[in-house]
């Protein structure tokens, strides 16, 4: 199974269940007082490409993508900060469970935060089911964004999540 990526020295951890874990550990061990922004959207078939973003404070989530087939679904969101405000988190995911599009392509950004961890999934857990992730291979994540990879991705995606770190202001 692969597992989120630690960037810097490359680390993989065994599920997804550490990661969310970790995730949960790094914000409450810096105290996260504010509450996060919850927002839905609507992903929309139809081969163009869409985006939708949230800020908090000075740092941007956004998702940028393509896909085809059926209908709008409806898609969460949500963006939080540690009380220092150092650690920003962004999930973005179908409350569903697996999405029934195609996706053509993806990006999630971190604009005004260096990504330290983030996994892309296939289906994500909903009704006792485990969140499924994407294969390696298929993603690619930088200190800026997570994306899909041309000719290695397949088609599905159902969930992203990111933790990143605030840029430093040099003096």
């Amino acid at each position: 199974m692969v597992a989120p990526r630690l960037l810097g020295n490359r680390r993989l951890w065994e599920s997804s269940t550490s990661f969310f874990f970790l995730l949960q550990l790094l914000l409450s061990a810096v105290g996260a007082k504010q509450e996060p922004i919850t927002a839905d959207f609507d992903v929309r078939p139809g081969g163009m490409v869409h985006s939708y973003s949230q800020n908090l404070g000075d740092v941007t989530c956004a998702f940028t993508y393509a896909a085809q087939g059926g209908t709008n679904e409806q898609w969460e969101m949500v963006i939080g900060v540690s009380e220092d405000k150092k650690l920003f988190s962004c999930s973005i995911w179908r409350p569903q469970g697996k999405s029934y599009l195609f996706f053509t392509q993806f990006k999630a950004e971190m604009r005004g935060a260096k990504i330290q961890y983030a996994m892309a999934y296939s289906s994500a857990s909903v009704g006792g089911q485990n969140d499924v992730p994407l294969k390696e291979e298929e993603f690619l994540v930088t200190e800026q964004a997570v994306s899909h990879r041309e000719g290695k991705f397949h088609s599905e995606l159902s969930k992203l999540m990111i933790v990143a770190e605030k840029s430093h202001d040099e003096l």
